[in-house]
């Protein structure tokens, strides 16, 4: 809404200063500053409320060190994450940007199903909360609207490099963006090859050449199990005290820059990357985000004051899988995201194994000692506050990791 007030402001009057609502860099910080500070001042308050509601958190019974003092801790503290992130949104982006209503849209849509859980859980006297496939008819429905909206809204495009090369050859970087070709494509990033990009079209025009407007059959499933995928394993991660805010600042934050410099013609035209036109937006989004998930921390790092419960880690999960795949670089989540990977194949490996194990031996074994993976190092006598350090200097590498795929293929 500043965004606007002001770019009228400048386009009337010319008053001084208001030109700077236009750099993208300038918006994101005031994004990041506000968020920070809505979700340190306005957090405390929250938090109070919840108290005051007796909003806290059923801690089940297994065994850790620590755990029975968690108990009545406040729970879905997510949503100070979710408000401190759109406030600062709708101040200054440009709303009508088709990825920042598609980020609005998935912060909400998965902030409501965790909401939901943990009213259930709180309320209705049911650990379980939500039923499972519920929350996964709307983790669904979500990557149906995501997948659909980048598949088929004719502002979701890339921006492709002249045919002949030789073209570009001596001209003014304000003249590459004239160069490029804008056109709708299916088109993706496969980090560390050479020829690196990847056209999800490819998977069905072997059929026929003709069947690559019926694309859309393979990429809103992939999109729809992205979703799913990420936004499950950010709501495993958040175990133990700043697990998942933390890893999942560090996510985002790396998003932003990938974001940064896809959407800007320059940095796209030197790193020799895909170029794509309006997504730079998502930059100050994904700013008043990484705010609201350290003003958070504030209060959530051990011992924590506050929980987010599923109405955080959903939402979380979601947005920066509908990122990762808005940027193309939804092939680098299993590095990126490596930390939410783990934790969800700890849990699957641990539930397969003990299942077949008792069906031939007659009694179950385990391969951790408890998943998630963090659970399992808590066993092993691992202070907690130990557990997310180095679960967050893991994250830090991956990140960086991640990073270097800009370079190295």
């Amino acid at each position: 809404m500043l965004y606007y007030l002001f770019e009228y402001l400048e386009q009337q009057y010319q008053l001084p200063g208001a030109s700077l609502f236009g750099y993208i860099s300038f918006r994101s910080a005031a994004a990041i500053i506000t968020s920070l500070l809505i979700s340190t001042i306005f957090g405390k308050k929250i938090i109070e409320f919840l108290k005051f509601k007796q909003i806290g958190e059923s801690i089940r019974d297994l065994g850790l060190e620590g755990q029975k003092e968690k108990a009545g801790t406040p729970t879905m503290g997510g949503i100070i994450i979710i408000i401190a992130t759109l406030i600062p949104v709708l101040l200054f982006s440009k709303l009508e940007n088709i990825y920042i209503i598609l980020l609005i849209v998935t912060m909400l849509w998965m902030g409501l199903i965790g909401f939901a859980d943990d009213y259930i859980k709180k309320f209705k006297s049911d650990k379980d909360g939500l039923k499972g496939y519920l929350k996964i008819i709307g983790q669904v429905i979500l990557g149906i609207v995501v997948g659909s909206v980048l598949y088929f809204h004719p502002e979701v495009t890339i921006k492709d490099k002249p045919q002949n090369p030789n073209t570009i050859v001596n001209v003014v970087n304000s003249e590459i963006n004239d160069l490029r070709l804008e056109e709708k494509s299916t088109r993706t990033t496969i980090p560390f090859f050479k020829n690196n990009e990847f056209d999800y079209s490819k998977l069905i025009t072997w059929i026929s050449p003709g069947m690559k407007k019926y694309s859309w059959i393979i990429f809103i499933p992939f999109v729809i199990f992205i979703v799913t995928a990420v936004s499950n394993g950010a709501n495993l991660t958040d175990g133990i005290d700043g697990l998942a805010a933390g890893t999942s600042a560090i996510i985002v934050l790396t998003l932003g820059i990938f974001t940064w410099v896809s959407g800007n013609v320059i940095f796209s035209e030197y790193l020799n990357i895909m170029y794509i036109p309006r997504v730079e937006e998502m930059t100050i989004f994904i700013a008043a985000f990484v705010g609201s998930l350290i003003g958070f921390l504030w209060y959530n790092t051990y011992p924590a004051q506050v929980f987010m419960g599923d109405t955080g880690s959903l939402a979380i999960g979601g947005v920066i899988a509908v990122i990762a795949i808005a940027v193309r670089k939804e092939w680098l989540i299993p590095i990126l995201c490596g930390i939410f990977l783990v934790e969800n194949l700890s849990v699957i490996l641990q539930v397969s194994y003990f299942k077949f194990t008792r069906k031939k031996y007659g009694t179950g074994k385990r391969i951790f000692k408890m998943s998630p993976l963090h659970h399992h190092y808590q066993v092993s006598g691992f202070h907690e506050s130990k557990i997310v350090t180095r679960f967050w200097i893991v994250g830090i590498l991956l990140a960086i990791i991640s990073i270097v795929t800009l370079k190295i293929r």
